[in-house]
């Protein structure tokens, strides 16, 4: 049976519990162990596919097709793990199969409740998703904050699971903010134990607590935190901020996370080895031989998460080819107002990602034009290729006004179209069509 490390986080979202799952699933990848992750979401959605950017960030499609959260890409980045439909877990996907098998009757007239039903059934979802035999350590991150009432299904299924394997099979690692008063010149402990309390009050205690913290954490800080807490002294990690998301996990190692997990969960295994990650990725992010500027022209650049694998990949191609990254991220909507060159001017590469709706459509065909008429590289994804046809059908071709049927029903020139057997298809999630529904709120997308 793997072993288990159930992640929650508290105080405030957006703390890096991905980033943190994802770098301990690193650390323990360098010590040779086969792990997996999992992504529990409580919102109602079956997936994020449907959802507003703006709203939840990017959607994240696995080698299966599935359209997932966007941990899951930091996931995949930092390790080895090729993750599935399965791991990605959301309180859509468990209602949605408990209320099919009371349909079916397979409650046998039972009355169907959160407790055990909801929760057996995110319990079975958690174990599918650990690849049983295969696997070594399942990370197992629970989104949202403590004290959010849908969270609280997961929050109770992974205190039974914790007490179903027994102790040495699992363990709880919980994110938490320590604030820095700038006026008072102090941090802050006070939401760390508030946090920590409210999971004590539902019967989850931390074994481990790792601080997201701009200072660093005085050795008075740490044993208040540990005493007000009930957890050991070394069990209180400080995640100062790094520069770059892969610094994390040798932050991490500094710390000696690796080494509190493999007494805790008592993992028979080698010793951390991070020289490759570190030759390869951190000294090439440190000391590049030359810098790419490459523009992003898209509609929601806004949101940091809303490109997230797409300022990864780049970033990763950087690396690769030892140099940095000059990220420009362009809305599609100034390049309508002021043209392309103000923006376009100097870059050495154009990418235009995937979106929906007609807003800021203009703009991105502009980009495209500029791109082909300049002979700088460009990369369309999904909207971004449709752009670039719309763009030489318009210019390359002569058909004055093309355009694609989800922008103009009745343009003369639909070179993007549904084709016949898709304008069947109803059911928006995880198809081609995923798009439509957003479409028809293109002036809120």
């Amino acid at each position: 049976m793997p072993k288990y490390i159930f992640v929650t986080g508290g105080v405030v979202s957006s703390l890096g519990k991905g980033i943190a799952s994802a770098s301990i699933g690193k650390l323990l990848e360098s010590r040779g162990l086969k792990v997996t992750l999992i992504k529990c979401d409580p919102y109602i959605n079956v997936d994020p596919g449907t959802m507003n950017p703006y709203q939840h960030g990017e959607v994240y499609v696995t080698e299966d097709g599935a359209e997932t959260d966007l941990d899951l890409g930091h996931y995949e980045r930092f390790t080895n793990a090729r993750l599935t439909k399965d791991n990605n877990i959301t309180t859509g996907k468990i209602y949605y199969n408990v209320i099919s098998k009371e349909r079916r009757g397979d409650y046998l007239g039972k009355t169907v409740q959160i407790i055990p039903h909801i929760t057996d059934e995110i319990k079975t979802a958690i174990k599918r998703g650990s690849h049983g035999s295969k696997t070594d350590v399942v990370l197992v991150e629970i989104g949202g904050t403590v004290g959010d009432i849908e969270s609280l299904p997961f929050l109770e299924a992974i205190r039974q699971l914790k007490l179903e394997f027994g102790k040495g099979h699992a363990i709880n690692v919980h994110v938490t903010l320590i604030p820095f008063i700038k006026s008072a010149g102090e941090i802050k402990t006070k939401p760390t134990q508030h946090s920590v309390g409210t999971l004590r009050e539902i019967g989850i205690f931390p074994d481990i607590i790792l601080c997201r913290t701009e200072k660093k954490l005085s050795k008075e800080a740490k044993e208040k935190i540990a005493l007000f807490c009930n957890v050991q002294q070394e069990a209180v990690i400080p995640a100062i901020d790094v520069r770059n998301i892969y610094e994390v996990p040798m932050a991490f190692s500094n710390q000696k996370l690796d080494e509190l997990i493999v007494k805790m969960l008592e993992l028979d295994c080698a010793e951390r080895d991070l020289t490759k990650w570190n030759e390869k990725v951190i000294q090439r992010l440190k000391s590049p031989s030359r810098e790419i500027p490459v523009a992003v022209v898209g509609k929601y650049i806004s949101l940091q998460d809303a490109y997230k694998s797409i300022y990864e990949a780049l970033c990763h191609g950087a690396i690769a080819n030892d140099a940095r990254l000059v990220l420009k991220r362009i809305d599609s909507e100034n390049i309508e107002k002021s043209g392309p060159e103000k923006y376009l001017k100097n870059v050495k590469a154009v990418l235009i990602p995937g979106g929906f709706g007609s807003r800021g459509i203009e703009g991105k065909i502009l980009a495209a034009r500029y791109a082909r008429e300049n002979n700088i590289p460009f990369f369309g994804i999904c909207l971004g290729m449709q752009t670039a046809v719309i763009e030489f059908a318009r210019n390359v071709c002569g058909l004055k006004n093309a355009n694609s049927t989800e922008f103009d029903l009745k343009t003369r020139y639909p070179v993007i179209s549904l084709l016949e057997e898709q304008r069947q298809i109803k059911s928006k999630g995880a198809t081609p069509l995923g798009g439509i529904i957003k479409g028809q709120f293109s002036k809120i997308i």
